[in-house]
């Protein structure tokens, strides 16, 4: 099958480590940006693959995991309103809030809907004029088009009984974050493609200059990833730092032209709080005035307090790259994908799910 057999081909991936191996002559370390790409390295045992000077440090690109505990109280709160239809993603349903779930509040008789888009939330409004929908919008720029879309049909069609709880995080802020962090290890990054396909990679190259770091845009099968990891290394190993696009079949530097205007009339950028890792400036984004109406933050009133993580999850330092999940004391004992302390352990992307399926047995 052209571009997915052909990226995942045993014999290709063992090519390209080895040319890694001969072409690495120092330790480096490499971030993966994307949960995507760590579900990939651990699933196929690509970091086993690759000769010992080299590190993948798992990068905070999951847009689940770094919800705010507080967003997640929010959501429930919402979620428990007898005259809501709360309406998300399944991968939201059983990441935990301070005391509850969304899962937990359907199965106590909340109206809580999972939905393969937000337009289903827009149709549900459309259909039931009575109830108060609201759309949970997580999701890094993937998805920002998509829950853009919905706020802009919902306005076109008056629907004032639609909402968004938007909680939705750029990758770039966070990517100049972990470089300007004491602890930081990374010597380059491999950034999402899908991501990328969205917005292309122009913002990167403004970091990957100040800051001196390779910065390589890589998709998500084992012949992507080491491929991207070569470029990476090469780039390192001659002591260049550029931007370079390894997904040229899915991007192009200026990414999608129509899906990033829709996103400019519909948000502007925002401070946001990332879960286990703190504010970001200019990481989120938040509807424009002209889309108030539609912001679920305005239209309840929810509680905007803080909220103290669990002393026990590390899910910050996983998601910082200072740790591997399974130098989490409570991975697999106190925290396990049926009793998570943190949402890396839930959302199919989170690392710590990737370690728990493919690596507990040898962790």
């Amino acid at each position: 099958m052209k571009y997915v057999s052909e990226y995942r081909d045993a014999d290709t991936s063992r090519r390209i480590a080895e040319a890694i191996d001969k072409a690495v002559t120092r330790a480096w370390a490499v971030m993966e940006v994307c949960g995507g790409q760590t579900h990939s390295i651990v699933k196929n045992g690509i970091d086993q693959l690759l000769p010992e000077e080299i590190t993948l440090i798992h990068g905070p690109g999951c847009p689940v995991c770094v919800t705010p505990l507080e967003t997640i109280d929010r959501a429930i709160a919402l979620a428990k309103s007898p005259d809501v239809t709360f309406c998300s993603f399944g991968d939201m349903l059983r990441v935990p809030g301070s005391e509850w779930d969304l899962l937990s509040v359907k199965a106590a008789g909340g109206d809580v809907r999972i939905v393969y888009s937000p337009m289903d939330a827009v149709k549900l409004s459309a259909t039931n004029p009575d109830r108060q929908v609201v759309f949970f919008a997580v999701g890094f720029e993937t998805t920002a088009p998509a829950t853009a879309i919905a706020a802009h049909t919902a306005r076109e069609q008056g629907l004032m009984n639609f909402s968004l709880l938007t909680a939705h995080v750029l990758v770039p802020p966070a990517i100049e974050a972990i470089l300007k962090s004491p602890d930081c290890r990374v010597q380059g990054f491999l950034a999402a493609g899908h991501v990328c396909a969205v917005m292309g990679y122009t913002e990167y190259e403004p970091i990957s200059a100040e800051y001196k770091v390779p910065i390589v845009v890589t998709g998500f099968e084992p012949v992507d990833i080491l491929q991207g990891i070569l470029m990476c290394v090469n780039q390192l190993e001659e002591g260049r730092a550029d931007v370079e696009n390894q997904y040229k079949r899915v991007v192009q530097r200026e990414g999608n032209p129509s899906a990033r205007a829709l996103m400019n009339r519909v948000y502007e950028p925002c401070d946001r709080k990332w879960r286990g890792i703190g504010t970001i400036p200019g990481s989120g984004l938040k509807l424009r005035e002209e889309y108030a109406e539609y912001d679920a933050e305005r239209k309840f009133d929810l509680d905007m307090r803080p909220v103290e993580e669990p002393s026990e999850c590390k899910a910050g330092l996983v998601l910082q790259g200072v740790i591997k999940p399974n130098e989490c004391p409570a991975f697999g004992v106190q925290c396990t994908p049926d009793q998570p302390l943190g949402a890396p352990m839930v959302s199919a992307e989170g690392a710590c799910a990737a370690y728990y399926r493919y690596r507990r047995s040898n962790s």
